[in-house]
């Protein structure tokens, strides 16, 4: 039984199996598309007619994911970061196009998608890795949808597993002593690195990226304006921070920057040894020779840090964390804090270290009793109210009556 619909609006028709097709002509050729049900195929012809009107053209209606992906790649190429864009071509590849590169765009649907989450899963991959196929899945399709290619995104039908939460780990002030003793036995070089990391909270590659001309020690501050970043291959680059928030001015105290001066003297005395050897690149924390550090160097000596001073293992990163945690629970304003770990919001501060604050309700809860009862009841002991042989309250004429 075929369904015949207004001009131009497509046909509807029952087929033998059971399905639904419905079929509409563009630019003098057929499209068609096959549907469990007939408000499917009604839906399908109605999206397509409205693509139609924003410009899609029969080519553009034949285009497969794998080779919308290619063009999409090339396209977000200029617009992220080189590693970011290595992980969404390697996605992609590895992925995505196996298993849905030969699927027409506009007949993308969202069970197709999830089925290569749960595939994913069951062979045991990682739920970060399936959050990075989603992630590349999503940005693609919402970019198809703005060119018009797609009436709506597929992969909001979608439930991609949620990441696992990282448990942050963090050191107490006792512990972080304990770890600032044991880098400076160590040399005073591990001191200084290890202690602007505990006050100021930057990220390894900002520390290692960090040049002297980034500082003022008369004036008692430092600017963040890039960080250290791998290259594929072997080597290092120096990139800008991730966001623009990235790049700040973070005070120093009158401690940090007598250690700092100090440490200066000390990188003298090192590069006057290295002699010709020394590649000069105004680094604050650069190898013996000059040359930026290796992170991965800086990782094994603070491992060997902790267990010197006796401490849990934690990651380098958990410094930042810990950072964060001393200066919220010591009364400093978390949009100071947002500031210097250079948060683009103090909600995402909050959000990330809002349970570690430490007697937070606490403290509200007697700043709050003090403020809403400023005058002390101690001594007022009122009288027992008279009640009633079945118990009840007698009210005398002129007493308040408590709304139940």
């Amino acid at each position: 039984m075929t369904q015949r619909r207004g001009k131009k609006e497509g046909t509807i028709f029952k087929r033998k199996n059971g399905t639904w097709r419905a079929q509409i002509t563009l630019d003098g050729k057929r499209l068609s598309h096959t549907g469990q049900t007939y408000s499917e195929c009604r839906e399908w012809i109605r999206e397509t007619q409205r693509r139609l009107n924003t410009g899609l053209t029969f080519a553009g209606s034949q285009i497969k994911l794998g080779e919308y992906l290619s063009d999409w790649l090339e396209t977000t190429k200029a617009t992220v970061r080189p590693k970011t864009w290595r992980q969404y071509k390697q996605i992609a590849n590895d992925y995505i196009l196996p298993s849905l590169g030969r699927i027409k765009i506009m007949a993308l649907r969202p069970d197709q998608i999830q089925r290569v989450y749960d595939q994913l899963l069951r062979e045991g991959k990682g739920r970060r890795t399936v959050q990075l196929v989603h992630a590349v899945i999503h940005r693609s399709l919402a970019q198809a949808v703005k060119l018009g290619l797609l009436g709506r995104n597929p992969d909001d039908a979608t439930s991609p597993p949620k990441p696992k939460k990282r448990e942050v780990k963090i050191l107490d002030q006792g512990q972080v002593h304990r770890l600032l003793i044991a880098a400076r036995t160590r040399g005073f070089g591990r001191l200084a690195l290890f202690h602007l990391a505990l006050v100021t909270g930057m990220r390894q590659g900002e520390l290692l990226a960090l040049k002297w001309d980034d500082l003022d020690l008369t004036a008692k501050s430092l600017q963040v304006k890039r960080q250290l970043k791998r290259v594929p291959g072997g080597g290092f680059n120096f990139a800008p921070p991730k966001t623009k928030a990235g790049y700040r001015t973070i005070r120093l105290g009158d401690r940090t920057t007598t250690i700092l001066k100090r440490y200066y003297q000390v990188q003298l005395d090192v590069k006057s040894k290295a002699g010709e050897v020394w590649q000069e690149h105004g680094l604050v924390y650069p190898s013996t020779v000059g040359t930026p550090l290796n992170p991965r160097n800086v990782v094994r000596t603070f491992k060997k840090l902790l267990a010197d001073a006796g401490l849990p293992e934690i990651r380098f990163h958990d410094l930042r964390h810990t950072a964060a945690s001393i200066m919220l629970n010591n009364g400093i304003d978390v949009l100071i804090v947002s500031k210097r770990l250079g948060h683009s919001k103090p909600s995402i501060t909050l959000d990330i270290y809002g349970h570690l604050i430490a007697h937070s309700q606490e403290k509200a809860a007697e700043l709050v009793d003090t403020l809403i009862t400023p005058i002390s009841f101690e001594g007022f002991a009122p009288t027992a109210p008279e009640l009633h042989q079945d118990g009840k309250r007698v009210f005398r004429p002129g007493e308040d009556t408590p709304h139940m």
